[in-house]
């Protein structure tokens, strides 16, 4: 087991961590992430004060309300995203709101892992891109994660070139402003891009969501493989109740919903419609 000269990490270390990041947010933790819960938490244990990962895990487990929670939370969180990722997604979101826009009504859409922004900025730019063909039109997108961090992150809209060398140049000129001086070789999204978004931080597990209304499109994409089974459909069925009736769900390209849940049909790569959408009316 993973160890140096201050922090012992043992497999009881583990199964704890383990169970705690479970309970708290229904992550599924298995042995080949031993390594990777130890380099993340380790720098937590040591920027408490603590001496080894047990007195860390106690300090925890006997404070339900630390703001430390959160903290543990934001290391075990796995963020991997980029622009228009999986890109066929937003040709399905394309096409979909051209289809589903109607005058006066508000086109919603929900990114519920929106990591550090690239996802829902996508999403934003797609739907800014449609308006504009059509003349005119509104959505409103919100964008959620459990962890902070990234929330945070997110909500700046700023980013390293990098990120952006996959988005093509027309977008590129349309959406974002390049950074100078002390911010060169940085990109920022454009003012009205980031004023498409509403961030805020939710947890898929908690029991009760909050009343936050039913969408055209939800993104939940590559979130569902780091949950069990069960959780897995809990998290479906409350996503159901939440699409409108010709709403769609966009999914990871691992991600099969085909044997956990008979409320959804396949209807696209990944792409799944409600199976009784006369239920939604």
């Amino acid at each position: 087991m993973a160890q140096d000269t201050e922090l012992k990490f043992t497999h009881s270390d583990f199964r704890r961590v383990r169970d705690m990041i479970y309970q708290r947010v229904g992550i599924s933790l298995n042995e080949s992430k031993t390594h990777m819960a130890y380099a993340r938490l380790a720098k937590r244990v040591r920027s408490s004060g603590l001496r080894s990962f047990a007195d860390y895990l106690d300090m925890l487990e006997g404070d339900q309300q630390t703001a430390e929670w959160q903290s543990f939370i934001n290391a075990l969180t796995t963020n991997l995203t980029s622009f228009f990722r999986e890109s066929h997604h937003f040709d399905i979101l394309r096409e979909h709101a051209c289809m589903q826009k109607k005058p006066g009504e508000i086109f919603r859409v929900w990114s519920s892992a929106s990591s550090t922004g690239e996802e829902p900025y996508s999403i934003a730019i797609t739907l800014l891109d449609v308006w504009r063909e059509m003349s005119g039109g509104s959505f409103e997108l919100v964008a959620s994660d459990i962890d902070t961090n990234v929330l945070n992150h997110a909500a700046l809209g700023v980013y390293n070139q990098e990120r952006v060398e996959k988005v093509s140049p027309q977008l590129l000129r349309r959406y974002f402003d390049k950074g100078a001086g002390t911010n060169a070789g940085k990109v920022r999204l454009k003012k009205t891009v980031r004023d498409a978004l509403i961030f805020f931080q939710f947890n898929l597990i908690a029991p009760n969501w909050p009343d936050i209304g039913q969408f055209d499109v939800i993104f939940c994409r590559n979130v569902l493989i780091y949950f069990d089974k069960s959780t897995q459909s809990e998290i479906l069925a409350k996503m159901a109740k939440c699409l409108k009736p010709n709403g769609l769900l966009l999914l990871g390209h691992s991600e099969n919903i085909v044997h956990l849940t008979d409320a959804y049909v396949a209807c696209g790569r990944t792409a799944y419609k409600l199976a009784h959408p006369e239920l939604q009316e």
